[in-house]
């Protein structure tokens, strides 16, 4: 079996999962509530307070289906209950962000500033007090990663100075520039 797929999910106290008719999974917890459809191949059960995933057979395709179905369940357990969030960096004079309302504004060296509004009510951002840092958070992994990706995209870290957006903690290996007179 998959290792990934053989681990039961535990589902913690607040938070309730419903199956419904092909595989459609409903986690319900106190940060929100999340939907997904997952292949109809996988068969999943839940009894005494975890979620069991088990595939019909040893084929390739079902091996890879059943940890991915595992993962995104987890993650779907996970959001509910705790959330999850991405920490960015900005690197730059004169760059910064400001939170306007819901709404996220990036100075980042362009004639304008660049916002970025979040894409449901489940999401949000915090910045830090210097304009330095922000939080992205929200309750599902993939929309958390995804606008991370899209915000990082509108200014990435340049090889030369290192200016610009990145992940908290991302080295950026930094190119060395014309050399001087001899």
């Amino acid at each position: 079996m998959s290792r990934v797929g053989r681990k039961p999910i535990p589902v913690p106290g607040k938070t309730t999962v419903k199956i419904e008719k092909n595989n459609v999974v409903t986690v319900t917890g106190p940060k929100g509530t999340l939907t997904q459809q997952f292949s109809p191949d996988m068969s999943i059960a839940q009894d005494n307070g975890e979620v069991v995933i088990t595939r019909p057979t040893d084929q390739r395709h079902h091996k890879a289906q059943h940890g991915l179905t595992r993962a995104l369940l987890s993650n779907m357990v996970t959001g509910v209950s705790e959330g999850f969030s991405q920490r960015m960096e900005i690197h730059g004079v004169g760059y910064r962000a400001e939170k306007r309302g819901e709404t996220l504004v990036l100075q980042l060296g362009k004639s304008h500033p660049v916002e970025f509004a979040p894409p449901n009510k489940s999401m949000g951002f915090d910045v830090d007090k210097d304009g330095r840092g922000f939080v992205i958070s929200g309750i599902d992994k993939c929309e958390v990663g995804e606008l991370a990706a899209v915000i990082r995209k509108s200014r990435p870290p340049e090889p030369y100075q290192g200016k610009g957006i990145r992940y908290a903690g991302e080295f950026v290996r930094l190119k060395a520039g014309k050399s001087g007179k001899k």
